[in-house]
């Protein structure tokens, strides 16, 4: 019986790092449903933006009181967990506080007492993040899209958040052996005192409890992010690495139309000769994006990325005079879509089976999609390089050129710039009669 505990424990490790492995393949595979894109270029570049975007948390500070809070919790979060290396291993071999046996106890103290000072910076950040959220009610994170389980998600995150430095202050509170070191315990001494008329062996039910509670809580927390929106916990690295590097306001040329083009506009082109016998037309299947597997697989970690911070919404000026686009609610139609695809081809063996469903229309409107100006803010604004202006005119591609389905005052321009070479209505003749004026 002395090793059940270790059992237990090994048990709890191998599942819940089991079902998080299991899940991150998921994820890669509903990642590489997109289309291949090169994104090899500049390496030197998107290590220095994944460096200063995705870890140094440079666009966040933008709005510096939010910035702030959020590097505490980050960074907090991330060093507190660091102690989870000394969990495992005594959970696995029986040990308590292994740290003791390696490291000097003041080098162990002065860890341990960072270790409370942070916990305590995260849970005063996320008690001011619940605050901003549900007393102050901050407009960004009450848009029509932000339904009650988007609402729910960043809540219960907070939450975990909250028990989980809950329990490490109160574990290392009732551990009489740490206390009685008198070093590291800067925090937790002075919780020592809710304990103080407790025999040591009921401390000792405690700290064991608290211990439990803050490993599982840990495994629970890995394994929600996969339906959460705090998966950029993790893909904020990658995404922030494969971010575009072309200038903003730059627009792909799709290479087969261009070429077609260039054609057309070689007087010694017969446009009438059938292509050489064994050559492979270049053309694409369809032009643009009508659903999620037309995109490409950094649109598509695009999506799983997406913090739903609300930031590009906010900057948006279609939505700030109105209009139905959300470029946040872009992105999660995207993601949502995408998961909807995986589970059926989960359920299928490994192949989609036609669900009579896509992105456009049953996701994203044609409205939503016409009221972007594509002046790039929201892609300025987020704050880890998510593009979601990039899905906007993939799907645009597509209406105008699959379906011939742009708005009339699009329709007119075209139709102009091939009739007279210019967006007006005026013959070529006329067109420069405005230098008589």
């Amino acid at each position: 019986m002395t090793y059940l505990p270790n059992i237990l424990f090994a048990i709890l490790l191998v599942i819940g790092v089991g079902y998080f492995a299991k899940n991150v393949k998921k994820l890669i595979r509903n990642i590489h449903l997109g289309h291949d894109v090169d994104v090899s270029d500049n390496k030197p570049q998107r290590w220095k933006n994944m460096a200063r975007i995705a870890l140094g948390q440079s666009k966040m500070v933008r709005r510096p009181i939010a910035g702030f809070l959020h590097i505490l919790v980050y960074l907090g979060f991330i060093i507190i967990n660091i102690e989870v290396l000394e969990i495992i291993i005594d959970g696995v071999f029986g040990t308590h506080r292994i740290g003791l046996r390696i490291l000097p106890t003041s080098l162990y103290g002065f860890l341990i007492g960072s270790f409370e000072i942070l916990a305590l910076l995260v849970f005063v950040a996320v008690i001011v993040f619940w605050i901003r959220r549900n007393i102050m009610k901050l407009q960004r994170f009450w848009k029509s899209e932000m339904t009650s389980w988007p609402k729910n998600d960043a809540n219960y995150i907070l939450y975990f958040e909250m028990v989980l430095m809950t329990l490490f202050l109160v574990m290392n509170a009732t551990d009489v052996q740490f206390q009685s070191m008198d070093s590291g315990n800067i925090i937790s001494q002075y919780i020592t005192a809710w304990f103080a008329n407790l025999p040591q062996s009921t401390l000792h039910i405690i700290e064991r409890t608290a211990w439990w509670f803050h490993i599982t809580g840990i495994m629970v927390f890995l394994n929600y992010l996969y339906f959460s929106k705090h998966l950029h916990i993790l893909l904020a690295f990658p995404n922030t690495f494969y971010g575009k590097l072309a200038p903003k306001g730059k627009f792909n040329n799709l290479e087969a139309v261009t070429k077609e083009v260039k054609m057309m506009m070689d007087p010694n082109v017969d446009p009438f000769a059938a292509p050489a016998e064994g050559t492979a037309t270049d053309m694409p299947a369809k032009f643009g994006a009508s659903d999620v597997q037309d995109l490409n697989w950094v649109q598509l970690l695009n999506a799983y990325t997406c913090t739903e911070c609300g930031r590009c919404t906010s900057e948006c000026p279609a939505n700030q005079t109105g209009k139905k686009l959300s470029p946040r609610k872009i992105m999660m139609d995207t993601r949502d879509r995408l998961e909807e695809v995986g589970k059926n081809i989960d359920a299928n063996k490994g192949t989609f089976k036609e669900d009579g469903k896509q992105l456009l229309d049953d996701y994203i409107t044609r409205e939503e999609l016409w009221a972007c100006t594509s002046c790039n803010a929201c892609v300025e604004a987020c704050p880890v390089s998510i593009d979601p202006l990039s899905i906007i005119l993939e799907m645009r591609r597509y209406l105008v050129m699959e379906q011939s389905a742009a708005p009339i005052e699009l329709n007119n321009m075209m139709t102009n710039i091939e009739n007279n070479g210019a967006p007006w209505p005026y013959n070529q003749m006329d067109r420069l009669n405005w230098k008589n004026e």
